[in-house]
């Protein structure tokens, strides 16, 4: 299946709730002492895969009319827990089911079963815990036992989901713990918000550099009712879409102050030569000659694919550092995004941990494989709006992961489209 696009974007959109904010609130509700409502007024298929594993270890809950009502974890379940393609749910609730001592399967779809997991398990299974690996893939993945308090020793340089995981799940052990973060922390500003869920929920966390102590036996109390904010990961898009078009692109409903790490789309692109400015009324995204720049994406890993559009008509050279964890999301990510540039006629380079973009004219030349991975799906509509010709992306329904609505925004904003959404 395949959609053509094309066309200028312009006007207001409203990107939908952050669903990294809503995986943490979600999993901090769900082992809560009391009901708590969250405000989400859009869904996607990772959180619900969130949702539907929490359910599965013994909590309660449902969405309707833009909310999620949980009531908590009471009798401790386990079974199969279905993860979809969501790699925050199945490294954030490995852990959680570890320390509820839930006999628990997890399975998932697409890429996922390939994602490394074995830092954690091997970080996890001193503390009482056993796991079993059905295939020569990390799933599906089976886990029993109890896990205890103690000390731990993370790497920080594979993925900050094994960190988040353990601080959902350790405050609730018998022992006191304390993790320590070895080889240096990637994404973390992600980590950053998990400790402010965890605030939320009045659990304390200590941190002193890489060192992070937590109290057992805390309890999880979450606010009767807590917003989910919008979501910089999908804004990040529509702020591209307005300095690379030719007409403005206001993004609604957006934190200034938000702690995702996303948020620094917006210094990205000012370092680009991007006018954008950030007020009450939006972040309003405005046409600008771009050159190329040296970006540091250790921390912004996703925003790769849709910096990469910027970078092809910059002019000049981008160079992209810190990104070799791209190669194991969704799809290589690296590999993708090389071959959608090379779609529209732009010419880049894979290193070890660097990517680098050379600026030019993009030209739509053949069909996009988005390699059934909902960045580079739109980020290639982002490009095709800016490029001549009409673009015809594969599997774009891809986008239901993180923005099931994003085409229908794409419409909103101007652009064309030849096909089912």
């Amino acid at each position: 299946m395949e959609i053509k696009v094309h066309g200028t974007l312009q006007g207001c959109v409203t990107p939908p709730p952050s669903k990294s904010q809503a995986h943490r609130l979600l999993i901090c509700a769900a082992l809560g002492c009391e009901p708590c409502s969250i405000v989400c007024g859009a869904v996607n298929d990772d959180i619900m895969a969130t949702m539907r594993c929490l359910n599965a270890l013994g909590a309660k809950i449902t969405y309707s009319s833009g909310v999620f009502d949980v009531t908590p974890v009471s009798v401790v379940k386990g079974g199969t827990l279905d993860c979809g393609e969501s790699g925050s749910t199945l490294r954030f609730l490995v852990s959680v089911a570890a320390v509820l001592g839930a006999d628990a399967t997890f399975v998932g779809a697409g890429k996922l079963p390939q994602r490394p997991m074995g830092a954690l398990l091997d970080a996890l299974a001193p503390h009482g815990v056993t796991f079993t690996r059905h295939t020569a893939d990390e799933l599906p993945l089976t886990c029993n036992g109890t896990l205890r308090g103690g000390k731990y020793s993370l790497p920080g340089n594979v993925s900050s989901q094994y960190l988040t995981g353990l601080l959902f799940a350790l405050p609730l052990a018998a022992e006191d713990s304390e993790i320590e973060v070895t080889d240096g922390l990637t994404s973390a500003s992600y980590v950053t918000m998990t400790l402010d869920a965890l605030r939320i929920a009045g659990i304390e966390v200590e941190q002193r550099g890489n060192i992070y102590r937590i109290k057992g036996n805390q309890q999880y109390c979450m606010p009767q009712r807590v917003v989910v904010e919008g979501d910089w990961s999908s804004a990040a898009f529509w702020v591209v879409a307005g300095v690379t078009g030719k007409s403005p692109v206001t993004v609604c409903g957006m934190n200034n102050d938000s702690l995702q790490g996303d948020s620094y789309i917006v210094e990205h692109l000012r370092s680009m030569g991007a006018f954008i400015k950030c007020n009450e009324r939006g972040v309003v995204a405005m046409p600008s000659h771009l050159f190329g720049a040296e970006l540091d994406c250790t921390d912004t890993p996703d925003l790769v694919p849709v910096l990469a559009v910027a970078a092809a008509v910059a002019q000049g050279t981008t160079l992209f550092t810190g990104v070799g964890r791209l190669r194991y999301k969704e799809s290589d990510r690296l590999a993708a995004v090389k071959d959608l540039l090379a779609a529209f006629g732009i010419a880049s380079q894979i290193g070890e941990d660097t990517f680098t973009v050379y600026g030019g004219e993009p030209m739509a030349t053949v069909a996009v494989d988005s390699y059934n991975d909902h960045r580079i799906a739109m980020s290639a509509a982002v490009m095709a709006s800016v490029a001549s010709g009409v673009t015809a992306i594969k599997e774009h329904t891809c986008v239901a992961k993180s923005y099931p609505t994003f085409f229908d925004d794409f419409a909103m904003l101007g652009g064309e489209i030849e096909g089912e959404r």
